[in-house]
């Protein structure tokens, strides 16, 4: 598994498409997490937005750590991209607050699963893990 982590429009979804090929993976095969079913994370080269999946996730009732752990166990090879939102203002609506928080959590839980992790700031990147 390698997390790709940032701002938003910082240039995630690019270094994760050349990152997949360079595995030797079809990078066309993304999930996005605003709109496609929660199964295309399982099967899917690149989830693209997973702090949206998060979103979903809490907004359905269900459980953001049965999420990532069907993801490690049915795709661990997937390149995952999740925006940092931490790093702004913080939001005055409470269910905003709680998917920022619990998305920051979900991000700490991936880097700790994850073999690679990067942060991108204007395009550049940088390795972490």
């Amino acid at each position: 598994m390698i997390l790709i982590t940032g701002g938003a429009w910082q240039g995630k979804s690019n270094f994760a498409i050349e990152l997949a090929s360079e595995k030797g993976k079809d990078g066309s095969k993304v999930a996005e997490g605003a709109t496609h079913p929660f199964e295309a994370a399982f099967n899917s080269s690149v989830i693209h937005g997973f702090h949206e999946y998060i979103r979903r996730i809490l907004e359905e009732g269900k459980s953001v750590d049965s999420f990532i752990d069907s993801i490690a166990e049915q795709n661990p090879e997937v390149i995952i991209i999740s925006d940092e939102l931490g790093c702004g203002i913080v939001p005055m609506d409470p269910k905003d607050r709680q998917w920022r928080e619990t998305s920051g959590r979900a991000s700490v839980r991936l880097a700790g699963i994850s073999e690679e992790v990067y942060r991108l700031v204007c395009g550049i990147v940088s390795r972490i893990k």
